[in-house]
């Protein structure tokens, strides 16, 4: 269904993104990799403008709004999920003040961005998991037709920027080079939050 290869893609996206800057910081604390500030600036403001500002109301307009329709299974997860976007602006502005701590050039500073972004990425990889576990089965189970055609539609409305809808942005530069400068994750088979 297209609906769940966007939703599916877009998760792949950010669960790409999160692995390579796993590993770029990982080659900068063991001296292999010099800090590239505007890259990791460019890879917050990539995680506030889509995972945070874009998809996350996709999925609750689209997705969780039509199953709460439809049925009362799966209604606690759901919850946590709306909570989880709620807090958005929260974990985006603790990476953004981590970050500014690491380019002012605090002593503590690479520690300090290293312990922020790997609470960030262990929040996304739970949470993604989450809806891929418990919610998107339960859609599969209750959507009709017609709610897939509307969750497509909703979802194709506003694309991740990561395939270039935005010309002020060069988004898929950033992700090309976030990706390219990681390894392959390991456990492929597995899916791609097994990667550490």
């Amino acid at each position: 269904m297209e609906a769940l290869r966007i939703i599916e893609d877009e998760h792949q996206s950010l669960a790409a993104i999160l692995h390579a800057v796993r590993y770029m910081l990982k080659e900068i604390g063991q001296g292999k990799l010099q800090p590239d500030f505007r890259l990791l600036r460019a890879m917050v403001h990539y995680l506030d403008a889509y995972p945070e500002q874009r998809h996350h109301p996709k999925e609750d307009q689209y997705l969780f709004a039509r199953l709460k329709a439809r049925t009362n299974e799966g209604a606690d997860a759901i919850a946590r999920l709306e909570q989880e976007h709620a807090g958005g602006e929260a974990r985006i502005k603790a990476l953004e003040a981590a970050l500014h701590q690491y380019a002012s050039g605090d002593r503590d500073g690479f520690d300090a961005f290293g312990r922020a972004f790997e609470n960030f990425a262990d929040f996304y990889r739970n949470h993604m998991l989450l809806e891929e576990r418990e919610v998107l089965p339960l859609c599969r189970k209750h959507f009709t037709e017609e709610d897939w055609e509307a969750v497509a539609a909703g979802f194709r409305d506003n694309n991740d920027p990561m395939g270039g809808t935005r010309e002020t942005e060069d988004f898929r530069r950033i992700f090309s080079k976030l990706v390219a400068a990681a390894p392959p994750p390991i456990g492929l088979g597995g899916g791609p939050y097994e990667d550490d």
